[in-house]
């Protein structure tokens, strides 16, 4: 009862409560993942073969996921695709300086792109009338991929938020260990990110159905897979890898918009700190509704399915993880209001500016607009400059 009361108030919600209390209780059930397949027998032993009921039909063949679904997928598909292989450009090849808000950038849009890059798949897959034809194989890199982005995403932006944090509040100069470390804590990122989904290649993941003449991929599991196991596994996730980053994050801007708040009377820079407080409360807006609702109705649909045998929020929950996907069409437009080097990089490109050509009109402009000032004063002031 401690442990269920401290996790209450960690999770703050009532769904992830009703979730918790469940953990402990009838362990031994065999019932699968999203919609229950119930095994029937066939003349070939060797083709598993599986009913849904009527709800779960209803679902299957219905225009939220044969219209809705796709429809969305598409467009993150066509914005997401061009927008963070740009992204993804820019910060390797035309960003000198590798500073550590470039580095989680840079892997928040590579994670993004490998994401955005299966969508075809997926897409096909729903308009096919969720009728999978890739292979198994296929299906478990899709799935992988698919909970992988999700929760790298939200762990780069975690330390991007900390990070951009810590250069507000210690204003200093950018240092070559602080790259370094900001490259080893991504490294650490991509490996934890592989070793979490590593469960979800252990489980088969496609599902013929019978009944509606369909191989679902994902959206069935036969009771065979124990719910006990996969509930641990989903909760573990939305704790470990959402609950605390979300946390962290939340601090790190709500901290950022006190101490911006605080010197908000300068004159010279109070525009720009305004605007700076008005992003931060929008990336922050972004990413609650981007991954809080499918967090939260996961665990809830798992406690449904270990409590009672059946879930009907799972066509609330992936439409919240079809909604949490548009993370990786918005991502690089907020590259593009975080980073002013970003915005510059980016229309040089547009321009066909080579990089040393860009820095010559950076430096000409600069020396334009401080003629007077002394040598010490611009070295130290192009040292010390940085827009992440």
């Amino acid at each position: 009862m401690g442990g269920r009361r401290c996790l209450h108030l960690l999770l703050l919600c009532a769904a992830l409560v009703a979730a918790s209390a469940s953990v402990g209780s009838q362990s031994n059930r065999t019932k699968g993942r999203s919609f229950i397949g119930q095994k029937v027998e066939t003349k070939n032993a060797s083709v598993k073969s599986y009913t849904v009921d009527d709800f779960a039909a209803k679902i299957l063949t219905g225009k939220l996921t044969t219209v809705f679904l796709p429809v969305v997928y598409i467009t993150v598909f066509l914005i997401g695709l061009p927008s963070n292989a740009m992204a993804l450009w820019v910060f390797f090849f035309r960003t000198k300086k590798k500073h550590p808000a470039v580095i989680y950038m840079a892997n928040l849009a590579l994670a993004d792109l490998l994401f955005v890059f299966w969508f075809p798949l997926k897409i096909a897959y729903h308009i096919n009338g969720n009728n999978w034809i890739y292979g198994e194989g296929l299906c478990k890199v899709l799935v992988g991929f698919f909970y992988g982005n999700m929760y790298c995403s939200i762990l780069f932006m975690t330390c991007l938020s900390v990070q951009r944090y810590w250069v507000i509040v210690n204003p200093i100069l950018h240092s070559r260990k602080k790259s370094e470390l900001a490259l080893r804590v991504s490294i650490a990122i991509w490996v934890l990110i592989f070793l979490s989904t590593i469960p979800l290649y252990l489980v088969d993941q496609t599902a013929y159905i019978s009944n509606l003449n369909i191989t679902t991929c994902h959206d069935v599991l036969p009771q065979g897979v124990l719910v006990g196991d996969m509930f641990n596994y989903f909760l573990s996730l939305a704790i470990g890898v959402f609950l605390f980053p979300a946390v962290l994050t939340a601090v790190a801007y709500i901290l950022m918009i006190k101490t911006l708040n605080a010197s908000i009377t300068d004159v010279n820079i109070g525009k720009k700190r305004k605007r700076a407080i008005k992003l931060i409360i929008a990336v922050l807006s972004i990413y609650l509704i981007c991954f809080i609702p499918s967090n939260i109705l996961l665990v809830v649909h798992y406690s449904l399915i270990r409590d009672y045998g059946q879930s009907h929020v799972y066509a609330s929950y992936i439409t919240a993880l079809c909604l949490s996907t548009l993370n990786s069409g918005i991502d690089p437009f907020i590259y593009y209001f975080v980073s002013k080097d970003f915005r510059d990089n980016l229309k040089n490109a547009f321009l066909c500016r080579s990089v040393r050509t860009a820095k010559r009109m950076q430096v000409s402009l600069s020396s334009s607009r401080y003629p007077k000032k002394s040598n010490s004063y611009s070295s130290s002031s192009n040292t010390t400059k940085t827009t992440y």
